[in-house]
């Protein structure tokens, strides 16, 4: 083995994601199928890379039942056409499974394991709600680890509004009208486009085809947001509105080591400088992203100041608030989600840490003077996610990095 090898982001793409529920695009598509559809057209993306070269598939889900089960990164790497020799397997870390796939085969690339390895996820949460079938070890409750709001997301979004009183409701509604209007923005400049991979879909209707993202709300205004009811409390601070909905989709991307890339003519959109988890209080689960992206530029020898781009995953404005209040960053910062995030576009869970990356990775194209980007998101119970990446279009011996 040769290891301490780069570890680059070849590509990512992703589905449209679809709204949840009967009424969603994806209601009688399965979620193994998705995955399917997403990495098939990550592959026609990249023909350069012979399959008998891809080591490992590594495809993340929550709720890992029926058609979202049965060892993902195995099985869909099967249905994709990838040599029965090509191994895979799932993942399990609630929202940011994808991310964890990433930065998993990352470390194998890095001690010389690997050379090419897949990594993705996938979240049908019309047909896999949030927690179906768990069964939660009573010990949580009775021993006082966890208080039950800590399984409800909702509820640990309205005790970070307890938390930080000055992180008020009226600020994560702007800050959720703003996601809206530059998700529109980037989708007429054709920034989301590009990495989306059509999906044909069934209703009653007959066969269509899915070519664009189901949730957002680009006519979203401050006095709607404004009347919208608080599900998880009476009087509350969290609504539909200023949170990210429950949604289907599915991301794929290719991570390789540098040398690898460069013998495959594969394309080199991100280097990985660094990546750290960290755990917090489960009741309060949103701040995860600031123990996590501290650990991570220590131990990338970064300061906040020296990252250009974040692209941070919006489960509730105010989480997103908590994080940009600690590390001192305005709320319309414009390094923060330049296309916008999961308030608009959806969150199906352990799908969306790709979905930061391809986002990132298409920015640092047209930010040559960007240096450094972040992709961080909270997780349930109580986690955080935050990989450092660096751009390699970056003019090196440039003045700055914004």
């Amino acid at each position: 083995m040769v290891a301490n090898d780069d570890v680059v982001f070849v590509d990512g793409v992703r589905t449209p994601f679809g709204r949840a529920g009967e009424k969603g695009m994806y209601w009688s598509t399965r979620a193994d199928d998705l995955a399917v559809k997403a990495l098939t057209g990550l592959l026609e993306r990249n023909p350069s890379l012979p399959l008998d070269r891809i080591d490992e598939v590594a495809i993340a889900a929550t709720t890992q039942t029926g058609d979202q089960g049965l060892t993902l990164g195995r099985t869909v790497g099967m249905l994709a056409g990838l040599p029965v020799t090509v191994p895979g397997y799932a993942i399990d870390r609630m929202c940011a499974g994808a991310m964890t796939a990433v930065t998993a085969v990352g470390g194998g690339i890095a001690f010389g394991a690997y050379d090419v390895a897949i990594a993705g996820g996938v979240e049908h949460m019309g047909r896999h709600p949030m927690g179906l079938d768990a069964d939660p070890n009573p010990r949580f409750v009775a021993e006082k680890l966890v208080s039950m709001d800590a399984l409800n997301m909702g509820k640990t979004a309205e005790r970070i509004h307890d938390r930080f009183p000055h992180l008020t409701k009226e600020r994560a509604d702007r800050y959720a009208m703003r996601s809206q209007q530059k998700y529109a923005a980037a989708l007429a400049a054709g920034h989301i486009d590009a990495d989306l991979i059509p999906v044909a879909t069934q209703s009653e209707s007959g066969w269509g085809l899915a070519t664009a993202d189901e949730a957002p709300r680009p006519a979203t205004t401050m006095e709607g947001l404004a009347g919208l009811k608080t599900p998880f409390r009476d009087h509350g601070r969290v609504t539909a509105g200023n949170a990210s909905g429950l949604n289907d989709g599915a991301t794929m991307s290719i991570v390789a080591s540098s040398s690898a890339a460069k013998e495959l003519g594969l394309s080199t959109k991100m280097r990985m400088v660094s990546f750290a988890f960290a755990g917090v209080d489960p009741d309060i689960m949103g701040i995860g992203p600031v123990p996590s992206t501290e650990k991570a530029l220590r131990k990338a020898g970064l300061s906040i100041e020296d990252i250009g781009l974040f692209e941070l995953n919006e489960a509730f404005a105010v989480q997103i608030l908590s994080f940009t209040d600690h590390f001192g960053l305005d709320d319309d910062d414009s390094r923060i989600n330049p296309y916008g995030g999961a308030i608009a576009i959806g969150h199906p869970l352990a799908s969306s840490g790709v979905r930061l990356m391809l986002q990132l990775a298409r920015q640092f194209e047209q930010r040559p003077d960007v240096r450094y980007g972040v992709t961080a998101m909270c997780v349930g119970l109580g986690q955080g996610g935050t990989v450092i990446w660096e751009n390699p279009h970056h003019k090196r011996f440039g003045k700055g990095n914004r």
